[in-house]
């Protein structure tokens, strides 16, 4: 039988992990040396669609490439439609998504059913895939309860507004998943730039860390926190090191290219679903256009330059290359399949105008299980405006 370690040894073993004792030579150089030497950018597809880097190709069959494609572009089809909606006056708050469609969608497209999806703002189109139906994620815009009423069946959450503040909420689920044993099912969430500077992110992959939670952390780098650039957000030379500071493993991808996004995506959620803990994905990416529907102008802050190189760079153009080449892709099956998405669109928008309407009643009270005083009295006050 093994001896117990006395309280004595016990500190003293403490002390010794603390304060490890090391004869090595101190490389300051190496110490001090560019990050992104150590942190650099995954990548499958130039800009051009030319695949320069065969030895991480993921092992997709043409099906599921025609398939990822098709996804992007509904992605895509999505957005477009969601900006005419909303300036229609028939969405409430509405992120654009242009531009990050391998970032989003082609992680997505690495995970499974049974895994729990932890969405910002940003990420409609990861619920949607995961099975949200589109009606909702278009109620959830309009602020209606229905579009936060999920299937059973939905792995996920309604997106978080409060930036960053998804990575705690998404730890506590994976260390759930990890306490109750569950096998072959992990937990992912995403956040921006902007998120990546708030104390929520860093304290929910430190825990996560920590119990070696099945989790996969995205940051979704689009440069821009609003109209904050990333450069003056932090003096990180990349947001994929920020893993390094609690012990997890980082990567940072091309963001624009949906081969190399899927790839790392597949392997650091087989990472995680073994039981080695979290990993964190930093996507390098762009929204090409405005931070939200509510009124910035990205032009104010935002150079003709940057659209231009971002735009030489999108990912459906890069993917379309990829899959022309390949015979997999034509420009009628692309016409074909937005028609489609358009319609369904067309069909969720209206499902979502049926909705009843809910009264201001109605909406304080789904505020608090149990409505503090002054909530109370608005309540009362609004139902007696109504009863007369």
């Amino acid at each position: 039988m093994a001896k117990k370690k006395s309280e004595k040894e016990t500190k003293q073993s403490t002390v010794e992990q603390s304060f490890p004792e090391s004869t090595q030579p101190v490389d300051y150089e190496k110490i001090f040396s560019n990050y992104r030497e150590t942190f650099p950018m995954v990548q499958i597809l130039d800009k051009d669609g030319n695949i320069v880097n065969e030895d991480i190709m993921p092992d997709l069959s043409d099906e599921q490439l025609v398939e990822l494609m098709e996804r992007m572009v509904w992605s895509r089809t999505l957005h477009e439609r969601s900006i005419a909606l909303a300036r229609q006056g028939r969405l409430g708050f509405y992120a654009p998504t242009k531009g990050q469609e391998a970032s989003q969608i082609a992680s997505h497209f690495a995970f499974k059913k049974q895994d729990w999806l932890y969405p910002g703002y940003r990420d409609i189109p990861q619920l949607i895939q995961h099975g949200l139906p589109v009606y909702k994620g278009f109620l959830w815009s309009r602020g209606h309860v229905e579009g936060n009423e999920y299937p059973e069946d939905l792995h996920a959450i309604p997106p978080q507004i409060i930036i960053g503040a998804q990575y705690v909420q998404a730890m506590g689920n994976a260390v759930g998943q990890k306490r109750r044993g569950a096998e072959d099912e992990v937990t992912f969430t995403y956040t921006g730039d902007g998120g990546s500077s708030q104390g929520d992110t860093y304290e929910g992959m430190n825990f996560a860390s920590r119990y070696k939670a099945p989790i996969v952390f995205f940051i979704q780098n689009n440069g821009y926190a609003i109209s904050t650039p990333r450069e003056k957000q932090t003096a990180a030379e990349t947001l994929a090191q920020k893993a390094a500071a609690v012990g997890i493993p980082g990567v940072q991808v091309d963001g624009m290219d949906p081969l190399a996004v899927y790839a790392v995506s597949k392997q650091a959620r087989e990472w995680a679903a073994a039981g080695n803990g979290p990993v964190l994905i930093e996507t390098i990416t762009s929204r090409m256009g405005a931070h939200s529907t509510s009124g910035d102008d990205p032009t104010k802050y935002r150079s003709e330059e940057s659209f231009e190189y971002w735009e030489e760079r999108e990912p459906l153009k890069r993917f379309r290359k990829f899959l022309t080449d390949k015979g997999l892709w034509s420009e009628e099956k692309e016409e074909k399949l937005i028609e489609e998405v358009k319609e369904e669109v067309k069909q969720a928008a209206k499902k979502a105008d049926q909705a009843a309407d809910m009264s201001i009643p109605e909406l304080l009270g789904y505020m608090y299980e149990n409505a503090p005083k002054n909530i109370q009295e608005q309540i009362e006050k609004y139902q007696a405006k109504e009863s007369k």
